[in-house]
C-alpha cells in the first residue's frame, strides 16, 4: 500500500470520507454536505489517489466502506474533533459554527427533546445540523467509536471513559384504548390482561419489564415491537395494555387513555451520556448546556 501523502489532505476531504462512510451513498453524502454528486465522486477519487487503494466497493444501489476506509474514518473523526477544538480555542462563537451533531435516542427522547433542541441550536448557530440515530439498548461503542457525540437514554452504557448527567425523571403508566376496555384497577386485573411491550434487541427487555419479572410478576405478552412509537398501533382497537413512560402521551401514544400502574414501580430516569474526550470541548459543552435548557423548557418541573 502506498504511504498516505498527508500534505494532500484537508478538513473538507476528511469530512467527506466520514460522511460517505456514514451514509453508504454518494447521493446521501452529497445531500448532507450540500455538494453535487460529481463533487463527492471527485473527492473520493482524490482519496483513492492519496491512499493508493479503493476505499469503497459497490453493493446494490449503494457503496460499502472497506476495512481500511472504516479505520481511516475513525482517525478522521478524531482529527476533525481536534481541528474544531483548535478553531474555537480563542473563544467559542456559536454563530460561526458549521457542524453536524449525531445524537443517539429512541422514540421518547427523540420526539420530546430533539425538535426543540434543534430549533434552539440553530437559533444560535444557523450552520448546525442534526443527525439522529437509534440508541436501542446503547453500548459504549456508540461513543467510543465516535458513531455519535451524545446518547440520550434511561440506560446509560457503563465505562470509566463515559460521563453522564441526569436530565429528568418520568414515571410509568398503563396505556390502553378506552373504547375497548377500562383501566386495570387492581394487580389482579393488570396481570390477567394481555400486554404489548418493546424489545430493542433479542432477549433485551425494557427495564420495567425486567423489574416486574424480578418481582415474580409474570404477564402474558401478545406482541413485542421494536420501538415505543409502534405501541399505539397495537393498542388501538384492542383490549391490550402497554406499560410505558407517561411522557409518551405527548407524542406517539397521544389519544390513548392512561392510568397508574396498579402496583408500586420504580421511576424512569433519563440521562445524557458522552465520552470523556468531549468533556472540555467548548462546542460539546454548549450542546449539553442547550439540551439542559430544552429540558427546563419542555419539562419545567424537572429543572
Amino acid at each position: 500500500m502506498n504511504k498516505i501523502d498527508w500534505l494532500s489532505l484537508d478538513a473538507r476531504l476528511l469530512q467527506l470520507l466520514v460522511t460517505v462512510v456514514d451514509t453508504g451513498s454518494v447521493t446521501g453524502a452529497a445531500q448532507r454536505l450540500g455538494l453535487t454528486q460529481s463533487a463527492v465522486s471527485h473527492g473520493l477519487d482524490r482519496l483513492r489517489a492519496i491512499v493508493g487503494q479503493a476505499l469503497f466497493v459497490k453493493s446494490g444501489r449503494g457503496i460499502v466502506a472497506t476495512a481500511q476506509a472504516e479505520l481511516l474514518a475513525r482517525r478522521a473523526r478524531s482529527l476533525l474533533d481536534e481541528l474544531q477544538a483548535f478553531s474555537v480555542a480563542a473563544g467559542f462563537e456559536p454563530a460561526r459554527l458549521h457542524t453536524c451533531f449525531t445524537i443517539a435516542a429512541n422514540d421518547l427522547q427523540r420526539d420530546l427533546l430533539l425538535p426543540p433542541l434543534l430549533r434552539r441550536l440553530r437559533a444560535q448557530a444557523p450552520g448546525v445540523s442534526l443527525r439522529v440515530i437509534k440508541s436501542g439498548a446503547p453500548g459504549p461503542a456508540l461513543l467510543r467509536d465516535e458513531l455519535c457525540q451524545l446518547i440520550i437514554t434511561p440506560r446509560p452504557p457503563e465505562g470509566s471513559d463515559l460521563l453522564q448527567k441526569r436530565l429528568f425523571e418520568d414515571r410509568y403508566a398503563v396505556f390502553y384504548d378506552e373504547a375497548q376496555r377500562a383501566a386495570p384497577l387492581s394487580r389482579a386485573d393488570y396481570l390477567a390482561a394481555d400486554h404489548v411491550s418493546v424489545l430493542y434487541e433479542p432477549r433485551r427487555q425494557l427495564d420495567i419489564d425486567q423489574w416486574l419479572i424480578a418481582q415474580g410478576l409474570e404477564r402474558r405478552f401478545v406482541a413485542h415491537v421494536p420501538g415505543m412509537a409502534a405501541l399505539g398501533a397495537m393498542l388501538r382497537g384492542s383490549d391490550w395494555l402497554a406499560t410505558a413512560p407517561s411522557l409518551l402521551a405527548r407524542h406517539s401514544l397521544h389519544g390513548l387513555a392512561q392510568a397508574p400502574v396498579p402496583l408500586a414501580t420504580p421511576a424512569m430516569p433519563m440521562y445524557q451520556v458522552w465520552h470523556l474526550r468531549h468533556q472540555g470541548d467548548p462546542v460539546h459543552q454548549w450542546l449539553r448546556a442547550v439540551l439542559a435548557q430544552v429540558v427546563a423548557e419542555v419539562l419545567p418541573a424537572s429543572a
